[in-house]
């Protein structure tokens, strides 16, 4: 009786360790490989774009790195700058040549019969030669480009939070800053301007603001969870605009850009020293 106890007793605990073994298993090992890279907004490459559902001609100049106004030029679009789904835009007035044509026997030909009939013409002997009159050289001002810069007189920090992701010149680098921070943190407007977008047409940008504060520069705000203001709208400094997110991106965070006549800039160069 006793025997039969006692291997009963070790069948129970040989079973009980067995389980234990089988639910719970060695602990998962994370490789750093793993972790997902943040994946910047691409340029708009090529000649042509065609309009896609939710597009302004803003969104599309600021994908493109050219400035609305540039753009409104290359493609004839008269203001309020309407463009319309299955447009198709010019991104660059690069002009295509057709490649110079040899000339053939018979153009050759009617060369040398224009140049010999040109010889046989008399000059008539009665005709007078006058002196040319002298005319003025008049100096026409020529239409340069403006160099004069409208700076923003101030600029400020969009958001509390930690910069994860510095600005980048590389072609695929990232061209603004990556903040860190919490969900539904307060994101603010940089500087007082006008809303000239405010969506999420725009891939790898999420729901994406952009506020122009002159004809020279412009400032975005992306990944945002939600969006507090409409196109067209005038935002004062400082004013709340949107909620950190995480719309198409694989953290929450504020995406950040400076535009300076449609060229990325480095914010940190603008904003005030924490």
């Amino acid at each position: 009786m006793l025997l039969v106890i006692r291997v009963t007793f070790i069948f129970v605990i040989t079973l009980t360790l067995t389980n234990c073994t089988t639910s719970t298993g060695p602990a998962p090992v994370y490789s750093i490989s793993n972790v997902k890279k943040p994946i910047y907004p691409l340029k708009l490459t090529g000649n042509t774009y065609t309009v896609k559902k939710g597009d302004t001609l803003y969104s599309v100049a600021f994908s493109a790195g050219i400035t609305a106004s540039e753009l409104s030029k290359i493609n004839n679009i008269a203001p309020p700058y309407v463009i319309y789904v299955g447009n198709t835009l010019k991104l660059n007035n690069k002009k295509t040549y057709n490649k110079v044509v040899k000339q053939t026997k018979v153009s050759k030909k009617l060369d040398r019969q224009n140049k010999h009939k040109y010889s046989k013409t008399k000059v008539n002997k009665k005709q007078t030669t006058k002196r040319p009159s002298v005319v003025k050289k008049v100096n026409i001002p020529t239409s340069k480009k403006s160099k004069v810069v409208n700076k923003v007189s101030k600029w400020i920090w969009p958001t509390k939070g930690r910069v994860i992701s510095k600005y980048s010149a590389v072609k695929q680098g990232n061209k603004g800053i990556d903040i860190v921070g919490l969900k539904g943190s307060d994101i603010v407007a940089s500087a007082a301007g006008k809303v000239v977008y405010a969506g999420n047409a725009l891939r790898g940008y999420g729901n994406l603001i952009i506020i122009k504060h002159n004809d020279d520069y412009l400032s975005a705000y992306a990944h945002n969870e939600t969006i507090f203001v409409k196109e067209k709208q005038r935002i004062t400094q400082g004013q709340l605009i949107a909620k950190m997110g995480n719309s198409e991106s694989n953290r929450v965070q504020l995406h950040f850009e400076i535009r300076f006549r449609g060229k990325s800039v480095n914010p940190v160069s603008y904003l005030p020293k924490r």
